[in-house]
């Protein structure tokens, strides 16, 4: 099995940054939980990464049959249970132009669904934590 190592390291405050394919990927908290609110906080890259692999999948259903992406949007509202504070379901709206061809809505829509983030989500990955003191 093929392994990715992601390294996490503390650059103060309330930051917790990684490094990953050569990319630093930068985080905050919000200021009212102790951060300076400067970058996204890690929640906000989780919901972004849905959001944006859905949309790449627009983007590649698009370029794949000659069609413009001009004045195409992906918008993507969650439901947060106020019992739990988690969110029970998200929801991703496509937004077509006019000329978007009515025979691709329901296609674009299953390109939407095969998006590999969104597909990791329905079938998660095991996780397993492990603890070492460095020498």
């Amino acid at each position: 099995m093929k392994k990715k190592d992601m390294e996490v390291y503390f650059p103060g405050g309330m930051r917790v940054d990684a490094k990953y394919k050569g990319f630093i990927i930068k985080t905050d908290q919000p200021v009212y939980q102790g951060g300076e609110g400067a970058v996204p906080a890690p929640f906000d890259l989780f919901l972004a990464s849905i959001a944006t692999c859905c949309g790449l999948y627009v983007l590649y259903f698009c370029q794949k049959r000659g069609i413009s992406t001009e004045n195409t949007t992906l918008v993507m509202k969650t439901e947060k249970n106020p019992e739990t504070k988690k969110i029970d379901k998200i929801i991703i709206e496509i937004k077509l132009p006019p000329e978007f061809p009515e025979k691709y809505k329901r296609a674009v829509i299953k390109a939407v669904n095969s998006c590999a983030v969104k597909v990791h989500l329905l079938n998660p990955p095991a996780f397993e934590v492990e603890a070492r003191i460095s020498k």
